[in-house]
């Protein structure tokens, strides 16, 4: 059922753990001569197939560099980059990213894409989170109900968002319906279905996996607090600092744009993602 994706997050996930081993997408010539640029990227990027294609025309366009791409959790992600194992990072936990550049590590913050965060759940929603005003409001009746709710607990941008709306309702959960899976999005999605489970996520993701026949559906959204915006970072002191440049270059040029702005639509009826300020 899942096996476009599940062939994808098997490369990112071993043992409920994020798996920093990654796939090296084009570039690489026969003689080894190409220069290897690592980007750390937040998962939903690259379960959703966004990041596979933009690293394809990337490559064509500049065969001399081989983009290796690690898909984590964005505070992994940025930890990676605070101890340089990574060139460039691709994420979207803004306060994390502003911390992380004003620490240092970080050349400068650019935000290029965006899309939004829902509250999934099973159809039958049985707290009636659909009826929520405000995401407030619907995590206040889970809250009340003790209905099960799939956290990711990975501290990625997703967990990052997730506790803030908590915090917001009223205080982290600390009870035996609130389940953290500790893995990337889709695995926690796939185990949000599994239980009858709600959950935060991306909408692409969701879509995605809807798509492969997740028995999930999208019950809230909307509102400021689910805006979910993504930014590339070069890391400071990189060990392939030009390449990181390049990479940051083509992915604010128009090639790149015009593939984040349709990306998905042919297959899901509509965008995953769209360019900031569009």
């Amino acid at each position: 059922m899942f096996t476009r994706l599940s062939q994808r997050m098997a490369r990112v996930v071993l043992g409920g753990m994020p798996l920093l081993v990654s796939l090296v997408i084009g570039g690489c010539q026969s003689d080894g001569s190409a220069r290897v640029v690592r980007v750390a990227s937040t998962t939903s990027l690259y379960d959703t197939g966004l990041l596979d294609e933009l690293v394809a025309a990337f490559s064509e366009e500049r065969p001399e560099y081989s983009v290796q791409v690690v898909a984590v959790g964005t505070g992994q992600a940025l930890s990676l980059g605070e101890r340089r194992d990574a060139d460039l990072v691709f994420v979207h936990a803004p306060e994390r990213e502003e911390q992380f550049v004003a620490s240092g590590h970080g050349q400068r913050r650019t935000t290029l894409m965006r899309n939004d965060f829902v509250i999934a759940g099973p159809e039958t929603d049985p707290v009636r989170v659909s009826e929520a005003e405000d995401s407030a409001d619907a995590l206040r009746r889970i809250i009340s109900a003790g209905a099960r709710f799939a956290s990711r607990g990975d501290d990625s941008g997703t967990h990052i968002r997730e506790r803030f709306l908590w915090d917001e309702a009223g205080g982290r959960p600390q009870a035996d319906w609130y389940l953290e899976v500790g893995q990337g999005m889709g695995a926690t999605l796939m185990f949000a279905a599994e239980r009858r489970a709600y959950a935060l996520t991306d909408r692409a993701t969701l879509m995605v996996l809807q798509a492969n026949g997740l028995d999930l559906v999208e019950l809230h959204s909307g509102g400021e607090h689910l805006e979910n915006v993504y930014s590339l970072i070069p890391v400071a002191d990189a060990e392939e600092a030009a390449g990181a440049s390049a990479f940051e270059a083509w992915m604010l040029s128009d090639a790149a744009a015009a593939i984040i702005r349709t990306f998905g639509e042919e297959r899901y009826g509509r965008p995953l993602f769209a360019v900031i300020g569009e």
